[in-house]
């Protein structure tokens, strides 16, 4: 036995089955999640304000399995108000505005009648990240500021770094074009980049993540992939042990992920899935055993893709400001 095994205590994941995006199967998936995880009651405080953290990362419909799906952010949403919390929707999309995310996701109006706002995870400040040889960088202060996060990621191969379960969603915590830079300073060396989402991860400590693997993405995701039926929920307080099921539903091993084999490196979370109790659903039930990867490629972005993406965004907000300031001059004149 590693030292690793001797000291961990074994976590806790809960997988359940819903087999589609239905209201009411989402609600009750999503209930079930949470009381698994958390027996004695989920550690929310009337009043609390709760970020939930979805996958907002381009603006794309529903069907293309590219965002969180609707569905389940506004399941936890739900949820998080009969708690008698104050939830509010937030992430810093890669491409596009947060408007168009929700947008193209229909989610607009559905978040309005639940009194629940969105935000752009901006205000960036500095932190230092855990555990991170003293790594400082900007960081959304809005999301620092919520009493709770819920990271509610989707389940995708990636391009870039093999798979992407749990931990790289709160990459959406740095905010607008800081991902691409540091894509560009950490993208030479895995093991650098890799530590640095985990301290971001750690950082932001989520309460609970609980991945949307209802609708999954196979091959060149996280955005040019294929939609992949996989009909499950996979959540847990432990990041690295939800991405150890996960890897297990996809059938890939976890040391060829850089995020899974970093954190083995450092002794963050489990080594292996035998190291992690299984609640909820028979996990070998969800199993898809030609699941499409990505094909790899660089993860470090060159200096000019850089400065073209800052351009397209630039352009691409500019647009939208123009375009509400157009809508607005309307009302006025009506």
């Amino acid at each position: 036995m590693t030292r690793q095994e001797e000291s961990y205590a074994r976590p806790t994941v809960v997988v359940t089955a819903a087999s589609c995006y239905g209201p009411k199967t989402l609600s009750e998936a999503i209930e079930r999640q949470i009381i698994l995880a958390f027996p004695e009651g989920i550690p929310i405080r009337k009043g609390d304000r709760v970020l939930i953290k979805p996958n907002l990362i381009v603006p794309r419909v529903p069907e293309s399995a590219v965002q969180t799906h609707p569905a389940v952010i506004l399941a936890v949403a739900g949820l998080l108000l009969d708690q008698g919390a104050r939830p509010f929707v937030a992430d810093s999309p890669g491409w596009g505005s947060l408007q168009s995310c929700i947008h193209a996701l229909q989610l607009d109006e559905s978040l309005r009648r639940l009194g629940v706002p969105y935000y752009a995870l901006d205000k960036p400040v500095v932190r230092e990240l855990p555990d991170c040889r003293g790594m400082r960088l900007a960081v959304s202060g809005r999301a620092l500021e919520a009493d709770a996060i819920i990271n509610l990621p989707k389940f995708k191969a990636h391009q870039q770094l093999g798979a992407t379960f749990a931990i790289k969603n709160m990459f959406g915590c740095v905010p607008g074009k800081r991902k691409a830079w540091w894509h560009f300073a950490k993208g030479k060396s895995y093991t650098d980049f890799c530590s640095m989402l985990i301290g971001i991860y750690r950082l932001f400590s989520p309460i609970v993540t609980i991945i949307d693997g209802v609708v999954a993405m196979e091959g060149m995701g996280p955005i040019n992939g294929s939609p992949r039926p996989l009909g499950v929920l996979v959540g847990g307080c432990d990041p690295v042990a939800c991405e150890l099921a996960c890897c297990h539903i996809a059938g890939f091993d976890p040391m060829d992920l850089p995020i899974l084999r970093r954190a083995r490196e450092i002794n963050f979370g489990p080594a292996t899935i035998e190291q992690i109790n299984v609640l909820g659903d028979p996990l070998d039930s969800f199993l898809c055993a030609d699941f499409e990867p990505a094909r790899q490629t660089l993860l470090e972005f060159s200096l000019g893709r850089v400065c073209r993406s800052v351009t397209r965004q630039s352009l691409h907000l500019l647009k939208g400001f123009i375009g509400q300031y157009k809508v607005e001059k309307g009302k006025e004149k009506a």
